[in-house]
């Protein structure tokens, strides 16, 4: 499947999952906490998730908009660090050449991000990740946003199931 299938499923197939969420809460009490915002935030991590491992694939739209955004945030770190240590004469040209570091910085990670990319439909491509997906968003939820346990826990439920979405669409189901 391409990009536009990942994600329009994942976007028409949130119903189901929250009435698998519905059910899993009423008859096995996992204490899920539906609220509003656990449900918009694990909308889009599910929908998110639902081309995630596709990111392992050199063509495909996440790999090439997560490799510029990594490259970004790195080059960025360094010239935070490079500024600090670099001490010209003007502003101007200490600025300048931490830049230039944080280029170099850049320019290490674009490059290093898909060299680093295990193959296609690897170890990226499995239950394994879907989980280390999960449990991310549920920390993330839990101690980025604030939210409760249980409205954690059903954000991170609602990303496993994103991810994993898209290995039953690709009839990828693997543990590692």
């Amino acid at each position: 499947m391409n990009y536009e299938e990942h994600v329009l499923a994942g976007i028409v197939s949130y119903p189901l999952l929250i009435l698998t969420a519905g059910l899993l809460k009423h008859f096995l009490h996992v204490p899920f906490r539906m609220s509003t915002a656990a449900m918009m935030l694990g909308y889009a991590l599910y929908v998110f998730g639902s081309d995630l491992p596709d990111i392992d694939h050199p063509e495909a739209l996440i790999h090439r908009g997560a490799k510029a955004v990594v490259a970004v945030l790195v080059g960025s770190a360094v010239y935070t660090q490079a500024v600090n240590s670099v001490e010209l004469g003007e502003p101007w040209q200490t600025l300048t050449v931490a830049w230039t570091i944080g280029v170099a910085g850049g320019l290490t990670a674009w490059y290093g991000f898909s060299w680093l990319m295990p193959h296609h439909r690897g170890v990226i491509h499995s239950l394994a990740f879907a989980s280390v997906y999960g449990l991310l968003a549920l920390l993330f939820a839990e101690y980025g946003m604030n939210m409760g346990p249980g409205e954690a826990l059903f954000v991170g439920f609602a990303a496993f199931s994103g991810y994993t979405l898209h290995l039953l669409l690709d009839r990828s189901l693997k543990l590692i």
